[in-house]
C-alpha cells in the first residue's frame, strides 16, 4: 500500500533537479511507502503504472535471464531513479523487475504526473536525458564483458562498480552488503564460480572478506584484472 510519510523534498533526483515552484505538485502527487529487506517492488512483466525513487536505502534493477537465473542490471541508491525504462509511447508492462536489499523507503510518482513533470521542468529533462545515455553506456559494456571478459575479470569489474557506487565505511569495507549470489547477478556467473573466484582474490591478497562484507586490498591488482580480457 502506497501512503504519504514523511519526505524532506530533497532526497530524491526528481526534488533536486525540478524547479522549487514545482516542489508542492511532488508533495501533492507522491506517495512514499516503506519496504522490507527482499520485498519484491515490482515484478517484470507488471503493468507500468508510474515511476520510482530511493529515498532510503538500496534496490536491486534485475531481469530474468535464461529459466532460472537473474542478472542485475544495477543498484539503486541516494535518491536514484528506477522503473524509469517504461518511458516511451508503446511501453505497456515493466521489463524489469526490483526488489528491495535492505528496509528503507521508497517514493512513487504515477506516469502522469511524470510526464506532465519532464514537460514543465526541462532542468530536469536534460539531467534525465544524460542519465539515459550513461546507462547506455554501461549497459553496452555489461553486454561486451559479458561476451569477452573472464569471469575473474567481471567480479573485479563488480567490485570496483560497487565500490565507486557505495564507498567506504569506517571499517573498510564496500558499504552494501551482498549475498554471493547477488554478486554472481551482478557479475553475470554462476554462484559456484563467483565462489571460487572470491576464494582466489582472497588468497592473492587482493580483497579480504568478512561474511558478506568485502574489503579491497590492492585496488591496482583488482584494477588491472578488469583491463585483461585474455585471462
Amino acid at each position: 500500500m502506497k501512503k504519504n510519510i514523511h519526505c524532506d523534498n530533497q532526497t530524491c533526483t526528481l526534488c533536486k533537479s525540478c524547479i522549487k515552484e514545482w516542489l508542492p505538485a511532488i508533495a501533492a502527487n507522491r506517495k512514499n511507502f516503506k519496504v522490507k529487506k527482499g520485498q519484491v517492488i515490482f515484478s517484470e512483466g507488471d503493468p507500468v503504472t508510474g515511476i520510482y525513487f530511493v529515498y532510503e536505502g538500496n534496490v536491486k534493477v534485475h531481469k530474468k535471464w535464461g529459466s532460472d537465473k537473474e542478472l542485475i542490471i544495477r543498484f539503486a541508491n541516494n535518491g536514484a531513479i528506477f522503473g524509469h525504462r517504461v518511458l516511451g509511447k508503446h511501453a505497456t508492462h515493466y521489463p524489469i523487475s526490483a526488489t528491495a536489499l535492505e528496509n528503507g523507503i521508497i517514493c512513487y510518482v504515477d506516469m502522469e504526473f511524470f510526464e506532465a513533470t519532464l514537460k514543465v521542468n526541462p532542468q530536469y529533462t536534460y539531467q534525465l536525458m544524460l542519465f539515459f545515455a550513461d546507462e547506455l553506456q554501461e549497459a553496452e559494456k555489461k553486454m561486451r564483458n559479458l561476451a569477452h571478459m573472464p569471469v575473474k575479470g567481471r567480479v573485479a569489474h563488480a567490485l570496483v562498480s560497487l565500490k565507486d557506487q557505495f564507498g567506504i565505511n569506517k571499517d573498510g569495507h564496500i558499504d552494501i552488503e551482498l549475498t554471493r549470489q547477488d554478486l554472481a547477478s551482478y557479475a553475470g556467473a554462476t554462484y559456484e564460480t563467483v565462489f571460487r573466484v572470491v576464494n582466489e582474490l582472497t588468497q592473492e591478497d587482493i580483497i579480504s572478506t568478512n561474511g558478506k562484507k568485502i574489503s579491497i586490498i590492492n585496488g591496482e591488482k583488482l584494477f588491472a584484472l578488469t583491463q585483461d580480457t585474455n585471462q
